[in-house]
Parts: C-alpha cells; structure tokens; sequence
C-alpha cells in the first residue's frame, strides 16, 4: 500500500517520538529482557529499528541517484547487524534511533517530486516505488513498538494507521488465507479477504489488525458464524 510519503511523515516523526519516550524509560537491565519477539531481547528490537531507518536512507538514495544501494546487503548481513548491536546500552540505544530517525528526514528533505516514483527493490525482491518506503517505516515503527512489550500496545495505534494496515494486511494474505471478511467495528470499516468469505472476524480495527500481523492469537475479535478463527499465514 502506498500514500503520499510527505503526507505520511509527520506520523512517522509522531511515531518514532513515542518510541523514543518508551526507549527512554528502560534501564540496561530492561533493555536486556525478553521482548515479544521469539529469541530477541528488547535490544534486538530497538536495533532493528535502527538498522531499518539506514535501510530506509539507502533506499531513497537509490531513487534519488539512480545508484544501486540496496535495503540491506543480505539477510545474514541484516541479522548480524542487528546481533551486533542488540547489546547496547539503553543509552546508546536512544541515541542510535534518534540519530538514525534524523537520517530518513534529511533523505526525505532531498528527494526531487520525480524521485518517488522510482523502482527501489526490498530484501525480499520485491520492487516498489520509493513513496512505499515511508509507509514501510511508518509501519516498522509502530509494529516493533508494541514487540518491546513495555507498555505500548496495539490499543494505542492510530486510527488512520489502522486503517492503512489492514488494507495491506488483507491484500498480503490473500493469496494464503482461508476467505474472510473483516468488520472493523470501531472504525465502521469492512475488507475482505479473498473471495466470496463464508466468516466474518469482528471486533476492533486495532485487535483485528493486531491479530493479522501475528502479534495476538486474537482474544478480542469473535469470528461469525460461531467457530475457530481462521488460520493466518505468517507475515512479513
């Protein structure tokens, strides 16, 4: 899914200032916990979304120049960045996603208007034009914000932010997801997945987009006619 990159900034810096608030209320010792994340500590967390705002630069200066500078250069080099730096103080941590978050604002500052519709390719192969790439940090914010499990929860997502995701969520899971209609009850909002759904998941727009991107077994959604939820594919 793709918006208006200079519409979308301003939540990003939004974003990335909630971030920065919870990261500064943990200690080292917090910083060293377990997070929501199989095998990641909070650290790991933070560091990812360090490593992914300089992911975000190389991207837009490969739209910008027309110089290949891939998102990473393998994801063995992804992980071994974020291995690397997971044991940070919660100091450094701080400094590293403010320092970085400043990065993307100076990239975006130099991007030309004809810029961010150029071809940028993700780790996966995936190519995109480059106005995809402030949504997919908008996005890594927000997600790895409620992974750190230190207070920041899906609840608190906004409803605009929302509203995107689930857009994104159900053109993703199309392809692997049993057909199932959503019905965002808080946001008066219905999507489907798939074709000609026999369910319906309902519940809010934020427990149900919590529970598609993996991040909840689903508790808060109930599914009609009366029965299992759906099976979700992993995503991302």
């Amino acid at each position: 899914m793709t918006a208006d990159p200079l519409v979308l900034l301003p939540e990003v810096d939004r974003a990335t200032a909630r971030l920065l608030a919870t990261a500064r209320k943990l200690d080292d010792a917090a910083v060293a916990e377990p997070s929501r994340l199989p095998d990641w500590t909070r650290g790991h967390v933070l560091a990812h979304v360090a490593r992914n705002a300089d992911a975000c630069v190389r991207l837009l200066t490969w739209a910008r120049t027309g110089e290949r500078h891939p998102q990473y250069e393998s994801a063995e080099s992804r992980a071994a960045g974020i291995d690397r730096d997971a044991g940070r103080t919660a100091a450094e941590h701080v400094t590293d996603l403010s320092d970085t978050a400043a990065h993307i604002d100076d990239a975006v500052a130099q991007m030309p208007p004809e810029a961010w519709a150029a071809r940028v390719e993700w780790l996966s192969g995936k190519a995109t034009a480059a106005a995809y790439v402030v949504w997919s940090r908008l996005r890594e914010v927000e997600l790895h914000h409620v992974d750190l499990d230190a207070g920041y929860e899906a609840a608190d997502w906004t409803d605009s932010f929302v509203h995107r995701l689930l857009h994104e969520l159900a053109s993703d899971l199309g392809q692997g997801m049993a057909p199932t209609r959503l019905h965002a009850t808080d946001l008066d909002h219905e999507l489907v997945i798939g074709t000609d759904p026999s369910v319906t998941v309902q519940g809010s727009g934020h427990a149900i987009a919590s529970w598609l991107a993996g991040r909840t077994t689903g508790p808060d959604v109930v599914v009609q006619p009366n029965g299992p939820l759906p099976t979700v594919p992993i995503w991302k």
